[in-house]
């Protein structure tokens, strides 16, 4: 599966606790990445600043659904059952 352009959920979803630029303490689950853009793209894609974490995110169906909605309740979830 293709990551859907703008949807931006795996920026807002899950927590990362990894320093990254404008957030040197990471982001809680559900907070919006401040390196997010307005149109639900990642200011970092391709940087060397980018939080591996973040990097090794693999869009699937099973973890993204079929819309911005969905995923952002389906990797809710997963972080909520794996913290």
């Amino acid at each position: 599966m293709e990551c859907r352009a703008g949807c931006g959920a795996c920026c807002i979803a899950p927590s990362i606790y990894t320093p990254m630029p404008n957030m040197p303490h990471g982001k809680k689950a559900g907070e919006r990445c401040l390196n997010l853009t307005d149109d639900n793209f990642c200011s970092l894609f391709g940087l060397p600043e980018r939080p591996s974490f973040c990097s090794a995110f693999v869009a699937e169906e099973a973890v993204c659904g079929n819309n911005q909605i969905e995923a952002i309740r389906l990797i809710g979830w997963l972080e909520g059952v794996t913290c």
